[in-house]
């Protein structure tokens, strides 16, 4: 698995590589500064021009305490926020990068009508929904893991990134049926390899080359596995 990081990761130069990294990326940015503004615009219309504090009387500049504390707040969710809709947005593209890495190390493989886009999308949404919602319990169990916490991430982020991006890229030859057959038979292999497209979650801006690189890594990886049968 090593071996099919290493050959995604030297292919990262690859324009159609860098165009899906460039829209995840500026639609990630987009919709963050929207949720920012739209965050700001919500306290500027609840946030009263002063409290009444005892002993003290009438306090203002409550509304830019929270509009400053928003934005490192934002800046926080962001680490976590960030993950989930690059994993969106660049979905609906990830079919370029599969693509991509066929025609460059597998040109002998036959040819397969393109995904649709709203067969993208929902997997794109079923990825998003499933980071978010994973995610958000696994904030409750670092709360325990404490020193591991960073091992808990990995363990359920990989889980799912592998499971997804191998899915993806095996239906397309082997239909959704197939792929899953597939998936549980190299359950363990394909958990180590999302683990491995994890490590880097954490790592601002890195981690939204991560849809990337985890689609043309998983799409090595399906290629030997199903050779191997």
């Amino acid at each position: 698995m090593f071996a099919d990081f290493s050959r995604a990761l030297s292919q990262l130069s690859d324009p159609r590589f860098l165009r899906v990294v460039a829209l995840g990326l500026g639609l990630s940015l987009a919709l963050l500064v929207g949720a920012y503004a739209g965050l700001l615009l919500l306290i500027d219309w609840l946030a009263p021009a002063t409290v009444e504090i005892p002993f003290l009387g009438p306090v203002g500049g409550l509304e830019t305490l929270l509009s400053v504390g928003s934005f490192f707040l934002m800046i926080g969710l962001s680490i976590f926020l960030m993950v989930p809709v690059a994993a969106l947005f660049s979905g609906l593209f990830l079919e370029d990068v599969v693509q991509a890495v066929e025609e460059r190390h597998y040109p002998s493989e036959p040819a397969v009508p393109p995904v649709k886009l709203a067969d993208s999308l929902i997997d794109a949404l079923n990825l998003f929904g499933l980071l978010i919602l994973a995610n958000s319990l696994a904030l409750l169990l670092y709360f325990f893991a404490g020193p591991f916490s960073p091992l808990v991430f990995w363990a359920v982020n990989g889980l799912l990134l592998g499971r997804e991006y191998f899915t993806l890229v095996a239906m397309r030859r082997l239909g959704r049926q197939g792929a899953k057959a597939l998936r549980a038979r190299h359950a363990g292999q394909i958990w180590l390899a999302g683990a491995l497209m994890a490590a880097p979650l954490s790592i601002p801006l890195v981690n939204l080359v991560v849809p990337v690189l985890g689609v043309a890594t998983f799409t090595h990886l399906f290629h030997r596995l199903n050779r191997a049968q």
